[in-house]
């Protein structure tokens, strides 16, 4: 019988790998990099101004948010009432709850489906594998909204429509994330899996006991990404049902219109109060988002 001693050695030194961390090298400031950080600064600061005016013109009353005259201090001061028009007249526990879970259970199909091809296409040879690459790739530059008629259809022929799953199990299958992961275990040293063969371990064990443990910080790049998009897509969910208790937050917060035009505050609030979240899981998942940029390949595809 044999002995998993070579395994948990190969285990041991893919964990060991994964944990560890490399020491930052210091550069001299040259002109170039000082540039670089001075147009990053720059490019910040434009990014930070519209968003800064729309959370301003959130809390304005909807006088002060239409008056001609720009203020970001409003005369008559700020108040809350945008969003508790938002909340009264939708509902945004329910909208926030389905689009949780939707975006969750999205993300870890999408996991589970990208990584188990992405390890087959980077460690198994079989028949049809540079032309599956090749669909892959392909696969990548198709718009969208290019499919959302088959995929109505498809949905429809499933009697999926109104229901949850319609909304989830079109957004699984993410071929970018595919094409990265491989990538990334294309760069795993393959004597680990060698010495794992050689104590008899078989391809699953391989996969979730060496080569998932190496891939933690891709891994959590990728959640995080597919999450996000899950979560701020609204096409496909505003096709794919009409039932108001399985509407998604940026689906649910589109009904909420008013019948005097357009209502700047009102507006400004539901965007603030679709962003939220994301912007929590920035804060809390940044890290993991710029290492896995930074060292996993990620900001080459």
């Amino acid at each position: 019988m044999a002995t998993p001693t070579l395994t948990r050695t190969a285990a041991g030194s893919a964990q060991s790998l994964g944990n560890h961390k490399l020491r930052p090298v210091r550069k001299k400031p040259t002109i170039g990099r000082i540039a670089a950080v001075a147009l990053a600064a720059v490019i910040a600061v434009l990014w930070l101004i519209p968003f800064a005016w729309a959370t301003v013109t959130a809390f304005k009353s909807e006088t002060d948010a239409a008056a001609s005259k720009i203020s970001w201090v409003p005369p008559s001061g700020f108040t809350f009432d945008a969003f508790a028009k938002v909340f009264q007249d939708g509902n945004i526990p329910l909208w926030t709850w389905n689009s949780l879970y939707t975006s969750a259970a999205i993300t870890a199909i999408t996991l589970v489906i990208s990584a188990l091809v992405a390890y087959a296409l980077s460690r198994i040879d079989f028949k049809g594998k540079r032309m599956l690459m090749t669909v892959i790739i392909a696969s990548i530059i198709v718009p969208p909204p290019v499919l959302i008629i088959p995929l109505f259809y498809q949905m429809l022929s499933l009697n999926l429509i109104d229901t949850s799953w319609a909304i989830i199990l079109p957004q699984v299958i993410h071929p970018a994330m595919v094409f990265v992961l491989k990538r990334f275990f294309d760069q795993i040293p393959r004597e680990l899996e060698e010495a794992a063969v050689m104590d008899g371990a078989s391809r699953l064990r391989i996969f979730t006991q060496i080569i998932l443990p190496l891939s933690r910080p891709i891994l959590a790049a990728v959640a995080i990404f597919v999450f996000i998009g899950a979560w701020n897509n609204f096409l496909w969910p505003f096709i794919a049902t009409n039932d108001s208790n399985l509407l998604t937050l940026p689906v649910g917060l589109q009904t909420i219109k008013s019948a005097y035009g357009i209502q700047y505050a009102q507006n400004m609030a539901s965007a603030l109060l679709a962003a939220l979240p994301l912007i929590v899981v920035f804060l809390f998942f940044q890290r993991q988002i710029i290492k896995g940029i930074a060292t996993t390949g990620l900001a080459g595809t």
